[in-house]
């Protein structure tokens, strides 16, 4: 009796007969052994190699997911969805080839299946053996063997799979196979250490306390003196490397920034660790002492102006914090009403060119008290802009994502909604140097046109927003429609 691999490799032959490769010509059916192969090299799971196999038979013929699951079960079907693009019938295959790539993508970027990873590897490792071997011979006619004739964008598909890769395969042959060829075709993409053997150090936060929590990840005491910032999973190594690279550059600029003196593997998730002896976040220090709470807001705003106080230029190469706004608006109020949208962008692009630098995601969740002294994380959203973009940020986590769940904001921060948004009014009174509420209160009012915008699109990124978020947005839009009647400028 046949196994379910041998099963599988009669079906494929039969289903690709008469198809051949672009590349060479040769009979189709041996790119999937060829897979299959490669997936032997890494496990032993029958249903992994199977799909292997099958992997392209929706892709490229009239076989379905219903048939192969019948045939092979409900496992080997759910691996070769993973690797089935999206079809555009109506598209030319030249014009949907990037959508259809961002789309298959993002199924790699938020599995957690190990089985995915694996059939992901082990067929682009097959294509870069065909490319790297083509490239040597036809150099860069190569491409237009492709519906995508630009190399660059072969480049940005194989480089992000292999960075989304990294901390799960980075021990197998496949994996270091796959750097050799990208760097290959596109020299410098990786470190060259990257296609040798390399273990990263393992540690885990198992019974560590957790003494903050960001967009990006979650942060642990590890022990007395040292802290653990845990990414979550769909950051890759480049995206901590980057991070660490930004503080550098804003500690060197005079920013109070923690440094971290290593990236670390934390089960199937990237980790920095940072030597911070005793210290805990603001966000703590407020919770533990409210009474304290003044000094707090006062710390907060100094530091908040020493930052706001550095200027950079273009030579500095940080991004525009206008690109992020924009977004907030185009993604949010722009699909809400294009008019109200457009009075939005013509306030935000009469703001002054200050050449500030925002660290654009600042709260009292990344900021750690050493002996006193308030250090900054989380620093890969550095940017050059007006500090009243900065401004919306604090209103946006201390004040408005409260206003109609004040448990968000009590989760979040580790403490009261009134106290998030007393330390609100008390930290824009140092910021700005001034008792006049008349003067806070039109700080405020200018920072949450922009913070709710931002709620819009935190909103519209939902794929299927609740009727009760349909109701924040029309109050959000509302709220938006009356600031912009009042308001003549954002600059203050």
């Amino acid at each position: 009796m046949m196994n379910k691999i041998e099963e599988a490799i009669i079906y494929a032959a039969v289903m690709h007969q008469g198809k051949v490769r672009k590349l060479g010509s040769t009979p189709y059916i041996l790119h999937p052994l060829e897979v299959a192969q490669i997936l032997s090299t890494m496990t032993s799971d029958q249903d992994i190699i199977t799909a292997g196999i099958l992997h392209d038979i929706v892709e490229d013929t009239d076989g379905t997911l219903q048939e192969i699951e019948k045939r092979f079960g409900e496992r080997v079907a759910f691996l070769v969805s993973s690797e089935s693009e999206n079809q555009y019938p109506d598209e030319s295959r030249t014009d949907s080839w990037k959508r259809r790539k961002e789309e298959s993508l993002k199924v790699l970027k938020n599995t957690d299946d190990q089985g995915v990873r694996m059939l992901w590897l082990a067929d682009k490792l097959a294509n870069m053996r065909s490319l790297a071997g083509g490239y040597s011979e036809y150099g860069e006619r190569l491409w237009e063997n492709f519906h995508q004739h630009d190399p660059e964008m072969h480049h940005w598909y194989y480089q992000t799979i292999a960075e989304q890769l990294e901390l799960s395969l980075n021990k197998t042959g496949a994996f270091k196979e796959f750097i050799k060829h990208i760097n290959f075709i596109w020299p410098g993409s990786f470190d060259s250490e990257k296609a040798r053997y390399r273990k990263y150090r393992e540690v885990s936060v198992e019974g560590c306390r957790r003494i903050g929590r960001g967009a990006k990840g979650d942060v642990y005491r590890y022990d007395d003196e040292l802290i653990i910032k845990v990414y979550n999973q769909n950051n890759t190594y480049r995206d901590v490397e980057q991070e660490i690279a930004m503080a550098r550059k804003a500690f060197i600029m005079g920013v109070p920034t923690a440094i971290s003196f290593g990236i670390v593997s934390v089960g199937e998730k990237y980790g920095a660790m940072y030597e911070l002896v005793d210290a805990e976040t603001i966000s703590a220090c407020i919770a533990r002492d409210p009474g304290q709470m003044e000094v707090y807001a006062k710390m907060m705003a100094e530091l908040a102006r020493t930052i706001h106080g550095t200027e950079v230029t273009a030579e500095d190469s940080f991004p525009s914090a206008m690109d992020r706004v924009r977004d907030y608006v185009e993604g949010g109020i722009g699909r809400e009403d294009a008019a109200l949208a457009g009075k939005v962008m013509a306030l935000l692009e009469a703001l002054p060119d200050t050449g500030a630098l925002l660290h654009g995601d600042f709260h009292t969740n990344n900021v750690f008290l050493q002996r006193g002294e308030p250090l900054l994380i989380d620093m890969d959203r550095l940017s050059a802009g007006h500090p009243i973009v900065e401004l919306s940020d604090l209103i946006y986590f201390y004040v408005i994502l409260g206003e109609e769940d004040p448990a968000v904001v009590e989760r979040f921060m580790g403490f009261s909604y009134d106290a998030a948004r007393r330390f609100m009014h008390l930290f824009l009174k140092h910021y700005l140097g001034t008792e006049d509420e008349d003067r806070l209160n039109e700080v405020a009012e200018k920072a949450s046109l922009i913070g709710y915008s931002r709620l819009i699109r935190k909103i519209r990124k939902q794929s299927n927003p609740s009727d009760t978020d349909h109701i924040l947005v029309c109050q959000c839009v509302e709220r938006i429609t009356e600031l912009t009647d009042r308001l003549d400028s954002l600059a203050f």
